[in-house]
């Protein structure tokens, strides 16, 4: 892991912030889906892969992922974004985690700078 975060250290980049709430009793659906298919895909179009945290606290670690991700700037981002989505496999990812309906109710993005001061630029 330590290696992975120097290698973002290499040249600055923009991080993204997201917060997915999942539907009542899907949160363990959710974290499979991101350890089974999600996080290879986002390397596949290339995102980097920063962090990824439940919630600690009541009630939102019933049902709460928040992740980090890179990307070499805000068009490498949108386009990272166009072609997961468009991925046959992401596609059919999606389509077997909500066999028995939807797992996220809402998701939240937040595009971030790092900081002169900031271990990861």
């Amino acid at each position: 892991m330590l290696f992975g975060i120097m290698s973002l250290q290499a040249e600055n980049r923009i991080y993204e912030l997201r917060t997915y709430i999942s539907t009542d009793g899907k949160l363990d659906n959710l974290l499979a889906r991101f350890r089974n298919h999600t996080i290879k895909l986002f390397e596949k179009h290339g995102m980097q892969n920063v962090g990824y945290w439940v919630a600690a606290d009541e009630p939102a670690s019933k049902n709460t992922l928040i992740y980090v991700v890179s990307h070499k700037n805000r068009d490498a981002a949108k386009a990272s974004w166009d072609a997961f989505r468009k991925d046959p496999d992401w596609v059919k990812a999606k389509g077997e985690s909500e066999a028995n309906g939807a797992i996220v109710d809402k998701v939240t993005s937040v595009f971030m700078n790092p900081t002169d001061f900031s271990k990861l630029k």
